[in-house]
Parts: C-alpha cells; sequence; structure tokens
C-alpha cells in the first residue's frame, strides 16, 4: 500500500446500522424493509459467547458447514491457524503454494456444487491467490478465499508484508472486505459465503487485520446480514418468457446456445425439458459441457473457435438463438458483426450486465436459469397447443447431413509418434462418466472438450475465461477433496503441469489419488500450433525439452517418483490402453503417466482470430462447402 493512503471507508467492513428511513426525503412515504436473507450453513443456533477473533473464523466457517479448506499459513494469518487445531470438523489441506490453494477451491467448487474455501497469509501469500481469484471471476465460480492482513495501526505504512489486496481484486472478486474489528467476523464471513453462492456465482476475498484476529469478541450465530443492495432477481419477467415463447414457437432453425450459467444453476434436467419439447438442436460452450449429454441425438457438441462443424455451422444459419446462461464471449462468436447473421437473441441470465453487453437481445430475461426454463417450458408448451410445433425436419437434414460429412476424427501423427487425441478418448472409454476430467489450458483442453464423452453435469473442469495454465493438478486435488469416490483425472500438458505440479506432494502427503495425464508434446503445443499456421513454423521459445529426442528435463516419470506417486510412461498408441489400466488399478496414491507424443498434432476444427466463424477450417487451408449443405 502506498504510504499515506488511508483505507477508503466504503472498503471497511464496519457498517453503521441503518433503517430504510434514514434515506427518505422528507414527505416521502414509509418504504418496507427487505427481508434479511438466509445465512448459509446448518442453520444451528448459538448463544452469545467471548471468543478472540480467529476463534470466530474458525466457529463461522463450522456454522457455514465448511468441512474442508485449502491453505498456507504464514505470520499475518498465523492467529486463526491455532484455532484450527482445535477443530475435528474441518479438514485442512497445507499446500505448496498459494495459487494451488486457490484452484483447489475452485475444484472443489466446480465438482461439487459448494463453495470452495482457501486461505492464505498477507502480502506475497494474497498475492499469489490472485491468480486464481481471477480465474474463479472469469468463469463463475463460489469462492471465499481469506488472507491475514498487517495490524490495522500499520495499514499504509508499508509494514512488512504488508499489501493492498482489496484493492488487488477487486476488479476480480465479486466482492472484496477489509477486516479491523474482530466483531465484524461472523457477520462478514456470512456475507461473503452468500455472495459467493448466489446471484451469479463468483469469487469473495475477506482480509482480516491481525489485530483483528487476536481481539477478544463476542460470538452469536447467526449473524444478521447487512447487504442492502444486494436483491439478485431469479424469477424471469412472465412477459418476457411470453414473448420468448413466442419466438420458439415461429422459429424454423433455432439452436439453444448453452453456456455455463446452466452448469452453475444445476439446471440440467430443466434444459433437458426444453431441448426435448422444442427439438431444437443444441451447443454446449466449452464451461457447459456435460450439462446436456454428448450422446443425445440432439447434441451438436462445442460452439466457436474450436467448435465441431455442425455447431459452428447452426450458429452461423440460425433464425433464433435461445441463450441459456452464456455470454457472446470472442471465442464462440468470432468476429462479432458477422455472428450468427439472421439470428434473433433471446438471452438469459442472472447477471443483467451480461445481457446486450455483446450482442444485442431481442427477448432479454433477467433470472436464474433454472427458474426460467420451467416457466418457459410452459409457455412454449402453451403456444404449441394453440399454433402447433414448428417442423424443424428440413433443418435438421441440413444439419445431419454435416454431422455425417465432417465428424470429430483425427490424423494419425505423420511422425510415427504417439496420437494425443487417441490417448484422451482411451482415457474417457475406460475410465466412464462417473469420472471427473480437469484440463489445464491449450491443445490438450481442446482435445479433451471434443474427445472425453461428457454425459452428466460436473464431469469436466477446466480454466475457460481466463485460461490458466495450471490449473489443472491443483484444481483436480479439490475435486477430488469434494468427490472422493470418484476417479479424478488431471489431463495437462507438459508445460502446464510444470507450472503446479508440487501440489503432487500435497496429494501424496493427504492420501489424495489423482491420476494425471501429461499430454507431453514436448512444447507450448497451442503456441506452437500458431507458430506454425500464422508465423511460418517460426517456433520461438516454445520447444520445453521434455519429449522424444530432447534432453527430458525434466524426467517426468523421475519427478513423480520424487513426490511419491506411482510413475509410468507411455510412448506408442498400442500401449495406452495397458497404461491407462495400471493406473485405473492404482488408488492408494496419485498416478502421474507420460502420455509422449507427437509434438505436430494440431487441433481441429479451428476459426483463426478475428475472423468469421464461416471460415472455420477442418484441416489447414480446408474450410467445409456451405453451399452444399443450403
Amino acid at each position: 500500500m502506498s504510504k499515506g493512503q488511508p483505507i477508503s471507508p466504503a472498503l471497511m467492513a464496519t457498517k453503521r446500522a441503518e433503517t430504510a428511513a434514514d434515506h427518505r426525503p422528507p414527505g416521502a412515504p414509509e418504504k418496507s424493509v427487505p427481508a434479511v436473507p438466509s445465512v448459509m450453513g446448518p442453520s444451528n443456533t448459538v448463544a452469545p459467547t467471548a471468543m478472540t477473533g480467529s476463534q470466530a473464523v474458525i466457529r463461522a466457517l463450522e456454522e457455514l458447514g465448511v468441512t474442508d479448506v485449502f491453505g498456507l499459513p504464514g505470520g499475518a494469518i498465523l492467529p486463526t491457524y491455532d484455532p484450527l487445531m482445535d477443530t475435528d470438523k474441518i479438514n485442512h489441506i497445507l499446500v505448496r503454494h498459494e495459487q494451488g490453494a486457490g484452484h483447489a477451491a475452485e475444484g472443489y467448487a466446480l465438482a461439487s456444487g459448494r463453495v470452495g474455501v482457501c486461505i492464505a497469509t498477507s502480502g506475497p501469500g494474497a498475492t499469489n491467490l490472485v491468480t486464481a481469484l481471477a480465474d474463479a471471476h472469469m468463469d463463475s465460480i463460489p469462492m471465499v478465499a481469506i488472507t491475514g492482513q498487517v495490524s490495522s495501526k500499520v495499514i499504509g505504512s508499508d509494514a512488512f508484508q504488508e499489501a493492498d489486496i482489496v484493492g488487488m481484486t477487486m476488479p476480480v472478486t465479486k466482492h472484496s472486505y477489509l477486516v479491523t474489528h474482530a466483531q465484524d467476523i461472523p457477520r462478514v464471513l456470512a456475507e461473503a459465503f452468500h455472495l459467493a453462492s448466489t446471484g451469479r456465482p463468483g469469487p469473495v476475498l475477506v482480509d482480516i487485520a491481525k489485530d483483528a484476529q487476536q481481539d477478544t469478541m463476542t460470538f452469536s450465530w447467526p449473524p444478521r446480514m447487512d447487504l442492502p443492495g444486494y436483491r439478485p432477481v431469479t424469477r424471469g419477467h412472465a412477459k418476457q418468457i411470453r414473448e420468448a415463447a413466442k419466438l420458439i414457437a415461429a422459429a424454423q432453425r433455432p439452436v439453444l446456445y448453452v453456456g455455463g450459467g446452466t452448469m452453475r444453476a444445476d439446471a440440467a434436467a430443466e434444459l433437458m425439458e426444453l431441448a426435448e419439447l422444442t427439438g431444437a438442436p443444441v451447443v454446449t460452450t466449452l464451461t457447459a459441457r456435460g450439462v446436456f449429454p454428448d450422446s443425445h441425438e440432439q447434441n451438436l457438441g462445442m460452439p466457436g473457435m474450436h467448435g465441431t462443424v455442425p455447431a459452428v455451422y447452426s450458429m452461423q444459419q440460425a433464425d433464433l438463438l435461445v441463450t441459456l446462461g452464456a455470454r457472446f464471449d470472442d471465442r464462440v462468436t468470432g468476429h462479432l458483426e458477422t455472428f450468427a447473421p439472421t439470428a434473433k437473441i433471446i438471452h438469459a441470465d442472472i447477471d443483467p450486465a451480461e445481457i446486450s453487453k455483446n450482442r444485442t437481445a431481442d427477448v432479454p430475461i433477467v433470472g436464474d436459469v433454472k427458474e426460467i426454463l420451467p416457466d418457459l417450458v410452459a409457455a412454449v408448451r402453451q403456444e404449441f397447443q394453440r399454433g402447433g410445433s414448428p417442423d424443424l425436419s428440413s433443418w435438421w437434414t441440413a444439419l445431419s447431413s454435416l454431422q455425417a460429412t465432417y465428424p470429430l476424427g483425427y490424423p494419425k501423427p505423420a511422425d510415427g509418434l504417439g496420437s494425443p487425441q487417441h490417448v484422451i478418448e482411451r482415457i474417457s472409454a475406460l475410465t466412464g462418466p462417473e469420472a471427473v476430467y480437469v484440463s489445464g489450458v491449450g491443445q490438450h483442453q481442446m482435445w479433451s472438450s471434443h474427445f472425453v464423452q461428457y454425459e452428466r453435469p460436473r464431469q469436466w473442469l477446466n480454466s475457460a475465461g481466463l485460461g490458466t495454465m495450471g490449473f489443472a493438478v491443483p484444481a483436480a486435488m479439490g475435486a477430488k477433496v469434494s468427490q472422493p469416490d470418484r476417479v479424478v483425472w488431471a489431463i495437462d500438458g507438459d508445460g502446464c503441469f510444470q507450472m503446479t505440479n508440487q501440489e503432487l506432494a500435497t496429494c501424496t502427503i493427504n492420501k489424495i489419488p489423482i491420476k494425471v495425464a501429461v499430454i507431453n508434446n514436448s512444447s507450448l503445443g497451442m503456441v506452437r500450433q500458431w507458430q506454425t499456421l500464422f508465423y511460418d513454423g517460426r517456433y520461438s521459445n516454445t520447444d520445453l525439452n521434455t519429449g522424444h529426442d530432447s534432453i527430458m528435463v525434466p524426467d517426468f516419470v523421475k519427478l513423480a517418483d520424487a513426490y511419491g506417486c506411482a510413475a509410468l510412461r507411455c510412448t506408442r498408441d498400442e500401449d495406452v490402453d495397458e497404461v491407462i489400466r495400471q493406473a485405473l488399478e492404482i488408488n492408494d496414491r496419485p498416478v502421474v503417466i507420460d502420455f509422449v507424443v507427437s509434438a505436430d498434432a494440431m487441433v481441429w476444427p479451428m476459426v483463426p482470430s478475428g475472423v468469421s466463424n464461416d471460415q472455420i477450417q477442418i484441416a489447414r487451408n480446408m474450410t467445409p462447402d456451405w453451399d452444399e449443405e443450403d
């Protein structure tokens, strides 16, 4: 923090109790006070009890129903780590890096639907969480990060390990608190969990000064939350839903454009009902894979830059996009001005800021998709009863032809080395849809989205909006903690893996038996692909020297063995099944498989950056002949 810059009162957790009448103009009628939101957790009542602020942190987490946290102690958070030893209700997992704690909390939340929790100290401990917080913010992941801060008396003096983490994280969190009074701790934590898990989910930071942790306060539960400006709309407006139903009943080429908000809303069953009622094709974005089963005949796959040809074509030719919890991001739309040029837009989202942000909605519906969809289904059914359902047979004839002509596939690498797509396809086939699959970012992420069969929600976890390398291993760790009875695969790249693989130590010591498939193409694969396609094969600083015909630094098998993991290597496609079976039989420790594959394999289809989705390529310089499908 800069010297001499006081903390803004707006950022302080202490609030003056106000009534609704405090801000009434003279003569204005009395306003009703909105209902106080309920506090998360088992709804216990705790009579006033004297304790320290740090004890209040732990007790509040218990009352909020938290059972697992990921963290790393340091001086400013040390008072809170002491009472952690006295609880048998919270399992603390000591990570090796704070970024790992943040991603583990994300994985925990994504796999379970519960709020993920991480803890760090002040200064560098807190700043190491920023990437994970930004990642959770972009992908709407419910997460609470608790950080220690230097004593309130020295805030602003550049004290040892002082950093303005509230200021740093305000743009990448749903809300950030600075707590300087012990008495505020229960209320702030209750509010933080409420904010993180309601409305559009997201990360919340709670930064607690060291003296607030050490001071004595009176703890009681539940606290009264003070969030007068926070009232997310959950029920869609009836008139807008009726207008949406009319558009659906009139559409000849509709598409259900399903985004991660549908996943976050746990609205898979409601989506299925709408899809089967309308008969419309469904496309699922990178964060929505699994919310609608891949095996369903109406699923066209993933849209966008690396989407399937039928998914991309359907959106470009649609006369109506029924957009559910999606945000028209650039990876889906390509060149925005040419995206879905003839489509009217229904846009349902719980965050009003997303509606018409990138593409103007003809029918905006603000609310929770899980609550909107049943009302929309009822309205559509009424429209169909009144005027009949539209005939989509010619639409499906065109789409089915594309599915037959341009199925997902891949060529064998010309160099005769292993095929990364084959590895991922076989992991899926041998493990099945009850497993959880987590990826890092890059080529292996796109291959995992395409070649794993997704049949259920929360089966697929990845860093989509921020594209964070290093996400996979700690997020898989968090997922496994929340889903101990499921197989959890981290499908990682050799570049991503080297950013956070120290969390293998955490997994080994805490008996968290994740399975890690390192897709080792000895390079920063997606960057190398772009260098191949757009930079004349000038491979500037993308060779990692981990694979075939390299010095293999590090040797991933030796590294995994040093971390106490089962370590395997596979260099040939014909050995892939046997190696995966070996990994699936090992459940007493983490498993790392070094799949050494070709560096020349590419992700197809692909829409080059900045061009229309009409220019999707199925291979280098090969674009589908759309005229044949018209």
